[in-house]
């Protein structure tokens, strides 16, 4: 098989990216067929499952699934065969995911709703909810997984999908079967920790004959013991995990499954339980694994291994290497054969093309978030990105948006994310622009957010950010205003026909006694101006958010202070991604940085601040970053409230840094509507509700494109109706009298489409 370049893009799970019963919907057809025509070479699929009625994790409350599946079905097989043409006639290979299940880091939700225990190789705590037992999965059972992932594969193959590709790795049951860690099995075939590996792949090969391409993904160790060290004897959940694979021991069981029949391997690195790992949140550096996919290499070469077609065996590298510069010299130097994009392709599906095409500088980056790719899953949703609002609705919103029928004036008060989004891609539409901002510099919270400097990804967000407002300058119709502050009456006199208010948040400080007494600033401030640390050494950051932890982290690491963090929740940064919070608060541990959670300020003095802490036993551990948060609507039956035991603290300071977020900032919105400023008026962004780049950006963009105002003439009044999309959605609560010489019609229902 020819590939057309060498970039592979990753499998990312396309939960509820399925009809219920599991065939891919429009929307995943449109999703990958986007990467296509970016020009990506080789396209995976997200997790497959191939585990029904075995592992009650992969299935909900009624059968119904969240992740896509294949079998012999033709009402499933046909959307399978559409998402190979698509990708096909663009050039492009696809390649379907299986898994044979989820094991012990699926959501332990199936023992509540449906009174089933997850499974495992063995007797296994849950990811979730240690203290909840999987069980140990039949050599039946087993084997039936083995057999379905014969007949996935023929099924694949026969809906024209170019190869499978086993989902070996991350700790997930594939991986619990094949890797000491987890697989404690005493007797039975499968207490040999190949043989299932093995084992499937050879029962692909059998369905599928010899030229059909099987691809592995493979952690070459999970690195729980250089992780946690001497936490593996401590903590009840790791205790069981330890002796996992060695890199000696899975180069060997490589060597064996391409024996049994595997073509091509890509090569990570961490599990679960130290999530950050397989999934480089923005602190961990590019490129951060190419290491090993060049060991594996090597280990290959040195013994001269062939593929079952007699060619070396190509090795993937993954962790992060989204920077075409990077990517070509690791290409060239011989690290690997080929580079796996995932998070990339979703900020820029077009990554590809603008890369070959040497338009480097134009395509937008991953910030390294993770809250619409990983956090999206978790929370419910389907696959996003915080930075581009297509992902995942390729299928509702145009790649390009359609020219503005009636081309409208529209001010935008706010230059920060949500505020620059709008802006670009109304003008785009042919509507006339003026951007205002009351500082000297575009971007709002993004540029504090992006000092440190483990948000380089953020700062290169910033930059693309400018870039896109410098290329809308040269448009006619486009024009920004830096430095200009405006009022509701300045808005009214510019006779706008619509108004977006995209001014973002006022931060939040409670009237806390005695701060006066001590040296204090917003975490935002000081990140933009670091001033106040001359001669500082003790820091106190109040709040335990992403904010807060991130500024902690930069002056511990950066700065090289003495840093202590309180937060009145159990959990610090409780609804950030697992990864990026795990990332975090191990590195802040490792460095010394002091965590109190349930702790409350109770008062300030000269460089005190007085808190009071629950100090119950049953408090979390806030450097926990083996178990992850649950979301707030999933109960843990099993969890322990912490109990009323309370102490006084006084932790030093000279310095006190606040970071206890902010509120939205709608004052000047709701003087605008009051006084009638403008015929459209509209609020986006944190100024609307307090949140991320995600949201701030998916408002912006669905705004530009979808949104217009009509009217409908009733009885000789007229009632404003914001239209999205085909269907009316609101209306203005009272009428207007029209002029004479405006037609009226009959009244008609609200529900009729226009």
């Amino acid at each position: 098989m020819t590939i057309k370049n060498r970039v592979v893009m990753a499998p990312m799970g396309n939960l509820m990216m399925c009809e219920e019963l599991g065939r891919p919907s429009e929307k995943m057809i449109a999703y990958f067929t986007a990467r296509a025509k970016g020009g990506v070479g080789l396209i995976t699929s997200g997790l497959v499952p191939i585990s029904h009625g075995i592992d009650p994790t992969v299935s909900e409350i009624n059968k119904e699934v969240m992740m896509p599946r294949i079998s012999g079905s033709r009402t499933l097989m046909s959307s399978w065969r559409t998402v190979a043409e698509n990708c096909h006639s663009y050039g492009s290979r696809f390649f379907i995911q299986l898994t044979p299940g989820l094991g012990r880091v699926g959501p332990p939700t199936c023992l509540v709703q449906r009174q089933k225990f997850p499974v495992s190789s063995s007797f296994n705590p849950n990811f979730y909810i240690p203290e909840l037992p999987c069980l140990r999965l039949s050599g039946h059972a087993l084997g039936r997984i083995i057999k379905n992932a014969g007949q996935a594969a023929a099924d694949a193959k026969a809906c024209k999908i170019d190869g499978v590709y086993l989902h070996g790795h991350e700790g997930y049951l594939l991986e619990q079967m094949t890797n000491p860690a987890f697989n404690h099995r005493k007797l039975g075939k499968y207490s040999d920790w190949q043989r299932f590996g093995i084992d499937m792949v050879k029962e692909i090969r059998r369905r599928v004959g010899p030229n059909y391409p099987i691809m592995y993904r493979i952690d070459l160790t999970l690195a729980l013991e250089e992780t946690y060290g001497d936490w593996m004897n401590k903590i009840h959940s790791l205790k069981k995990f330890k002796g996992g694979r060695t890199i000696a021991q899975t180069l060997e069981y490589m060597e064996n499954l391409v024996k049994a029949g595997v073509d091509i391997f890509d090569v990570d690195m961490g599990c679960y339980d130290n999530w950050w790992l397989p999934h480089p949140p923005a602190g961990m550096p590019a490129g951060c694994f190419l290491e090993l996919s060049k060991a594996a290499k090597a280990h290959f070469a040195k013994k001269d291994i062939k593929s079952n077609l007699g060619v070396p065996v190509p090795i993937v590298a993954v962790g992060k290497p989204g920077y075409p510069d990077m990517a070509e010299q690791a290409l060239r130097d011989g690290m690997c054969d080929m580079v796996m994009l995932g998070r990339p392709l979703l900020a820029d599906p077009e990554w590809c093309n603008k890369a070959y095409a040497g338009e480097v500088d134009k395509i937008c980056p991953c910030i390294g978030c993770q809250e619409g790719c990983v956090n999206e899953f978790v929370e419910g949703g389907h696959i996003k990105c915080a930075i581009n609002a297509r992902t995942g609705y390729e299928d509702v919103l145009p790649a390009e948006p359609a020219l503005a029928q009636k081309p409208k004036r529209i001010g935008v008060v706010g230059g920060g994310p949500a505020g620059i989004i709008f802006a670009v891609t109304a003008a785009r539409r042919g509507h006339t622009v003026e951007l205002l901002e009351k500082s000297d510099k575009l971007g709002g919270k993004v540029v504090p957010g992006a000092v440190p400097a483990v948000k380089y990804d953020f700062a290169n967000y910033l930059q693309w950010l400018e870039g896109q407002v410098a290329e809308a300058e040269k448009l006619p119709n486009f024009s920004l205003k830096l430095n200009t502050e405006v009022s509701s009456d300045w808005l009214k006199a510019q006779n706008y026909d619509a108004v977006i208010f995209a001014i973002g948040t006022k931060n939040f400080c409670p009237p806390f006694k005695g701060l006066d007494q001590v040296k204090s600033v917003q975490a935002t401030d000081l990140l933009v101006n670091p001033a106040p640390l001359e001669g500082v050494q003790n820091v106190v950051v109040v709040g335990g958010g992403v904010v807060g932890c991130e500024t902690a982290y930069w002056l511990s690491y950066e700065h090289h202070k003495n840093v202590q963090v309180v937060e009145m929740l159990d959990n610090f940064m409780q609804g950030a991604c697992t990864a990026n919070r795990g990332h975090l608060l191990h590195y802040m541990e490792k460095n010394g940085v002091k965590l109190y959670n349930c702790a409350k300020v109770d008062s300030f003095g000269s460089g005190k601040v007085n808190i009071t802490r629950n100090v119950s036993k049953t408090v979390p551990d806030p450097y926990n970053t083996w178990q992850p948060l649950l979301p707030e609507n999933i109960a843990n039956p099993l969890a322990k409230k912490p109990g009323p035991q309370t102490a006084s603290m006084t932790l030093d300071a000279d310095l006190v840094v606040l970071a206890m977020g902010g509120r939205p900032d709608t004052a000047l919105f709701h003087q605008a509507l009051a006084d009638n400023a403008a015929p459209e008026i509209y609020n986006i962004g944190d100024s609307f509700a307090a949140g991320r780049v995600l949201e701030a950006n998916r408002a912006a963009y669905r705004l530009a494109v979808q949104i217009q105002t009509v009217f409908l003439h009733i009885d000789g009044m007229a009632h404003r109706h914001t239209v999205y999309g085909n269907h009316i959605i609101s209306k203005s609560p009272a009428p207007f009298v029209l002029p004479q010489f405006v037609r009226t019609v009959q009244k008609e229902p609200l529900c009729r489409k226009y």
